[in-house]
């Protein structure tokens, strides 16, 4: 091949490689993109333009077809962090990005406070679905305040039931209880829990995998916490 011929394929590779670098701004409609390294101060989350999805960090995606993109590790944040791509869908009337994805949460909203070519600064806005789910939290967090009042000394004075509600079906878990709290009361509060758990799956349309949760064989004392043994 000719140096002539080697130097115009080089120009080339180099002028595309610059273009798929060059961050693309809808002037119509600002949001449309790529937001990354949120910072956060208090209520207000500031994001960054980029020119793509990062790897190996948070971001997200808005693009013209309406189809939202979150790049992110889920609730857990232990590392080494496994970041993941979450798919939906939103809307945006006004200053109100409305979102639905197959996560949790699979509705959610956020404020636009100000929008740039360069930047995104929201405010979350607490969804219906986001409200329900913190009282079902809060009944949850009464359950366990009960199972778990009790020190385990004697595996005998303990026993467990199932949990919650798959939207697949079936049990999210089991928890153990101490037999020396007011049971009646405790169990009916753990149905209670789990009715809610299957409107609530019911009304917002929750996804679940169908793994079967089988029960604990034996419960032991460990430190004074009641474990579940497989």
């Amino acid at each position: 091949m000719k140096l002539k011929s080697l130097f115009v394929l080089f120009f080339s590779v180099v002028i595309l490689s610059c273009e798929s670098n060059e961050t693309v701004i809808n002037s119509d409609n600002l949001l449309i993109g790529y937001w990354v390294e949120p910072s956060y101060n208090g209520e207000i989350t500031t994001f960054k333009r980029s020119s793509s999805m990062p790897k190996e960090s948070y971001g997200m995606s808005f693009n013209a077809n309406n189809i939202f993109i979150e790049r992110t590790s889920g609730f857990c944040g232990t590392p080494p962090l496994t970041y993941f791509n979450v798919q939906g869908t939103f809307e945006l009337e006004n200053t109100i990005i409305s979102i639905s994805t197959n996560s949790y949460p699979s509705n959610f909203a956020w404020r636009i406070v100000s929008i740039s070519e360069t930047e995104l600064v929201v405010k979350r806005e607490i969804t219906d679905q986001e409200k329900e789910h913190r009282k079902l939290m809060n009944l949850f967090n009464d359950i366990s305040n009960l199972a778990y009042s009790k020190a385990c000394s004697n595996s005998s004075d303990w026993s467990y039931v199932a949990y919650g509600v798959k939207a697949c079906g079936g049990p999210q878990g089991y928890i153990p209880y101490s037999k020396n709290i007011d049971t009646k009361a405790f169990l009916k509060k753990v149905e209670e829990y789990s009715k809610a758990e299957k409107e609530f799956n019911i009304k917002w349309g929750i996804a679940s995998d169908c793994a079967v949760v089988n029960p604990p064989k034996s419960i032991e004392c460990k430190n004074n916490y009641p474990i579940l043994k497989y």
